[in-house]
């Protein structure tokens, strides 16, 4: 086949990707994606959507028992998990299928195929037609990331579980263990929780949520806890025995080691880039323990080549490689950009409760030298938590004393996923403590527990 010229490709269609493609082609480029799974990538269709449509189902199910709290009557309360899972399944096609409009739309050619460099602005295409020889100025790497499978306790699809195996689970776990407990691992284990499966969560660092503030964390765990949960920090599982329809876990802790049986395992211990059969060794692109190294600008080093999102390294969230694939979109394309900076991309777990932050956490502030000023407040304090019946929570804030800048922002509890885009704001235009205070919410709202906690860290809290 004849070879055919782009301005741009790039490889893979997740958040990344299929942005950066929308970008480029805005701004008058030809472009080319090229996909080997599906349009959306791991976050559509096998990750953040999915899991939240599932999520959803648990929360809803959670509701209808407390249903008397309402004034409510219930009849029996009960899920069909095939029924969950196609739900779930459903949404993350409907939105694929979008993104394949998106494409047209944006007149951009999309190649469905395992992509090759074989050279400096060549891209091989191996599809079920072929393969094809595309030639492009820039090259935009956006092939993400896979679950990290560690020696021993490598996932089989029937005992243990993947995240993918947990999206479309065959059967309801009775007794699981969940391997880890960032974000992935603490919402599969908050969802089948929440159904009933009676469920155990390890963890190797000290305490849950790990990357969270010590004090969320530990405001989320007394809520699992309370959910029925088992949470051991401070454990490694050494290895998996399988059996007939059971797993025996060996859990060291503390220089000690114990067995406990399981039916299901979910390993969620991280991810891996995924770097393999591109060509970038041989293109001379650096990899650091499988993400490619890049600068602020996404530049790999080898002129023309870009990786964002999780192939180019933490934090690994979608937000973070749209904004990446538009910020490369318009280098390209010779506009003056920004680099991200990393202190100012949320992160969002939607566990119940929910979990949501920003910046520095209270000890990462201290530790970079700033004497911190810290405000809070609890949901017990809000009128709008009260009303919904959710008074279990708390925002927390942290400033810089001496100028006032918010240096991060922490909170857990009912919708704060929604929330904490409004401290994100106030980041990006580098407000301070004094913006805020003046800052009129509306009432009433969660969002006024924004306000009393930055009133709290001055001593000027009104409700509580």
């Amino acid at each position: 086949m004849a070879d055919q010229n782009f301005d741009v490709v790039v490889i893979g269609a997740g958040p990344g990707g299929y942005v950066a493609a929308i970008r480029a082609a805005q701004l008058g480029k030809n472009v080319a994606i090229i996909e080997r799974e599906s349009l959306g990538g791991i976050c559509l269709n096998w990750g953040c959507i999915p899991t939240k449509a599932l999520l959803r189902s648990a929360e809803v199910y959670h509701l209808m028992h407390r249903a008397k709290e309402f004034g409510l009557s219930a009849g029996s309360v009960d899920y069909d998990l095939p029924a969950v899972v196609k739900r779930s399944r459903g949404v993350a096609k409907q939105l694929s299928g979008g993104i394949g409009h998106l494409m047209k739309k944006n007149k951009i050619k999309v190649f469905m195929g395992t992509a090759h460099l074989p050279a400096q602005g060549t891209v091989s295409v191996k599809t079920d037609k072929g393969t094809e020889t595309l030639k492009a100025r820039a090259i935009i790497l956006a092939t993400g990331a896979r679950a990290r499978e560690l020696p021993g306790l490598e996932a089989d699809g029937d005992l243990v579980w993947t995240y993918r195996h947990a999206l479309d689970p065959k059967r309801m776990p009775k007794n699981l263990l969940v391997i880890g407990s960032g974000a992935i691992g603490i919402e599969f284990a908050s969802f089948f929780n929440t159904l009933g499966a009676k469920t155990t969560v390890v963890e190797v660092m000290d305490r849950v949520l790990p990357v969270e503030d010590a004090e969320i964390s530990a405001h989320a765990k007394k809520q699992f806890v309370k959910q029925g949960m088992v949470i051991r920090e401070n454990t490694t599982v050494k290895k998996l025995d399988r059996g007939k329809g059971k797993v025996t876990a060996h859990l060291e802790e503390n220089g000690k080691t114990e067995t406990q049986e399981f039916d299901t395992v979910i390993s969620a211990v991280g991810i891996v880039g995924n770097t393999e059969d591109l060509g970038l060794e041989a293109l001379g692109v650096k990899i650091d323990r499988t993400h490619v190294v890049t600068d602020e600008y996404c530049r790999t080093g080898i002129e023309g080549l870009y990786a964002i999102g999780d192939l180019a390294g933490a934090p690994w969230l979608a937000h973070k490689a749209s904004h990446e694939g538009v910020m490369v979109a318009e280098l390209i394309a010779g506009q003056t950009v920004h680099p991200i900076k990393p202190n100012s991309i949320p992160g969002c777990t939607y566990c119940h409760p929910q979990v949501a932050s920003v910046g520095l956490t209270e000890a990462k502030a201290k530790e970079a030298g700033y004497k911190v000023k810290v405000g809070r407040f609890p949901f017990i304090g809000n009128g709008k938590a009260i009303a919904l019946g959710e008074p279990e929570g708390m925002v927390k804030t942290v400033f810089d004393a001496a100028t006032g800048e918010l240096l991060g922002a922490h909170m857990v509890g009912a919708e704060v996923t929604e929330l904490i885009q409004g401290y994100v704001v106030g980041r990006t235009l580098e407000t301070t403590e004094e913006d805020l205070m003046h800052t009129v919410f509306p009432h009433p709202t969660l969002s006024e527990m924004m306000h009393e906690s930055v009133l709290d860290a001055y001593g000027k809290a009104i409700h509580f």
